[in-house]
């Protein structure tokens, strides 16, 4: 079973709140469980939008994949994880980099 993190946001002045959080987590664990992955932690930012990557729990979602090797971040739809496609690319890299390197020093 492969480990895996979500990640979940609502931006301000939506009509979002905490509820969409709960279904936002709701689903992904629904998915987490039909893929056979094991959730390890959850990552939630409130009030934050998604056009910029100044969210804490982002942020640290991105540090702990440094050293928490975890496979996957599974987010309800991909306009939460960023809405700003550089930084969804570039992100991404990032994690791809940091899963590569940890099983690297594994070996």
């Amino acid at each position: 079973m492969k480990n895996a993190v979500i990640y979940a946001r609502y931006s301000p002045g939506s009509k979002q709140n905490y509820q969409s959080i709960e279904g936002q987590l709701k689903e992904c664990y629904t998915f987490a469980e039909r893929s056979d992955l094991r959730v390890v932690r959850e990552y939630v930012d409130e009030h934050l939008t998604g056009t910029n990557d100044k969210r804490t729990q982002f942020l640290q979602m991105i540090e702990d994949s440094k050293r928490n090797g975890f496979q996957y971040v599974i987010v309800y739809q991909l306009d939460r994880f960023a809405r700003n496609r550089d930084d969804s690319t570039t992100y991404k890299e990032i994690l791809k980099q940091d899963y590569e390197e940890l099983n690297n020093r594994k070996r």
